[in-house]
């Protein structure tokens, strides 16, 4: 694989379409009393949508990220993008913060500087990363994967290539929702070469516990009838994205409204913002992270994972690892797997409940999960 310097730079025309079709939309009729049981409300998508025609400014939010150094170059067959931010202190941890679906690269914006520079942001020296956020495979500025495969399993090889290309052998990993499952098969794959892995959605289950209820708080209960819930509920798109992406794709790909409800609903229902998405993460991150999957063209191929993982005859792995392992829970998680079904699976080193957040952990609660991977790779750094 060849790396290369790379910068986003989104032409004027696709960007004037983009406002051209949210200008035309053909807004559907409002189910009856407008109940938010049957899906995303009118009111919530078209103020969204209005906001991303009128208002949102691609171009400040392309100069964010631009702002940091990016790289792109293809590996088994496939594009790979990431962006790259060195830190300043000499002998930072290199991690490698994986996103999931809907999410972006754009989830890590308000992270990495942190991260990168702890001095300037309230800690200290030993506390520097160098991070690395690469896009899924089939993600984003990454590009549309052309054949069959990309699943879990190889998008943990690719990612590991990629960061042995930047010259890392040995590198911490952080992950939620796909990126969660990914960097738990790559600390299972390349465990040698992950020094910790550090997860804000655990998804274990009770294994051979003799009493799997028994010794649970009334916490961890609710957090297990929390997950019950979420199967019976809320897992719908799994079902399209899993079967039948491709005629999903069609109406996602065409209508920028179209792919803003699908999207912004994860974001109401997952968000720690009860029930308004608008209150857990801001207008200009959601529009950011919009814009990514609009403009590269790749709703089609980031739904495609959910078919390759976990589509018929198929199950997402979950193995076990003996890499250190560290978790940050937040309330409105979709996944919160008891300490003790967790301990199953993996090297629990560190543990650490939240009062608030939810789903997307970097967008809502930035500092606490920052302070979070510190902590956790302070104690990674000693054992």
């Amino acid at each position: 694989m060849a790396l290369a310097p790379f910068r986003i730079e989104v032409a004027d025309e696709v960007l004037d379409d983009l406002r051209n079709r949210l200008a035309r939309t053909r807004w559907p009729d409002v189910a009856p009393n407008n109940l938010a049981d049957y899906g995303i409300e009118l009111e919530t998508v078209q103020r969204l949508c209005t906001y991303w025609r009128d208002e949102f400014d691609w171009r400040t939010a392309e100069r964010r990220l631009n702002a940091f150094d990016q790289v792109r170059g293809t590996i088994d067959g496939t594009g790979m993008h990431a962006l790259y931010a060195r830190s300043p202190h000499e002998g930072a941890t290199p991690i490698c913060l994986i996103h999931g679906w809907p999410g972006s690269v754009a989830e890590f914006e308000y992270i990495i500087g942190p991260l990168t520079n702890p001095t300037a942001h309230g800690g200290s020296a030993d506390d520097a990363f160098h991070v690395v956020c690469p896009a899924l495979p089939g993600y984003g500025f990454a590009g549309p994967t052309t054949e069959p495969g990309w699943n879990t399993v190889r998008s943990g090889h690719a990612i590991h290539a990629l960061m042995g290309e930047l010259g890392y052998d040995r590198y911490g990993l952080q992950g939620g929702d796909w990126g969660s499952i990914i960097a738990s098969q790559m600390a299972a794959d390349h465990g040698p070469s992950i020094m910790g892995l550090h997860l804000n959605m655990i998804i274990a289950g009770p294994g051979d516990l003799a009493d799997p209820m028994g010794n649970l708080s009334d916490q961890e209960r609710a957090d297990v009838a929390a997950m019950g819930s979420f199967q019976t509920n809320e897992v719908g798109y799994q079902g399209i994205q899993s079967t039948r992406p491709q005629t999903l794709a069609y109406g996602l790909t065409d209508s920028p409204a179209g792919l803003a409800g699908w999207i912004l609903e994860k974001f109401r229902q997952w968000t720690d913002g009860g029930g308004d998405p608008f209150a857990a993460v801001t207008m200009d991150q959601l529009c950011t992270n919009l814009t990514i999957y609009w403009v590269t063209g790749t709703i089609n191929a980031s739904t495609r994972l959910y078919y390759e993982s976990i589509g018929p005859g198929r199950v997402a792995g979950h193995p076990s690892s003996s890499v250190p392992t560290g978790c940050a829970v937040f309330p409105k998680e979709i996944y919160r797997a008891p300490r003790a079904w967790a301990a199953k699976r993996y090297d629990i080193v560190h543990w650490t409940r939240f009062d608030r957040g939810g789903h997307f952990a970097a967008m809502e609660r930035p500092e606490e999960l920052v302070g979070d991977i510190r902590a956790f790779f302070a104690t990674v750094r000693s054992l």
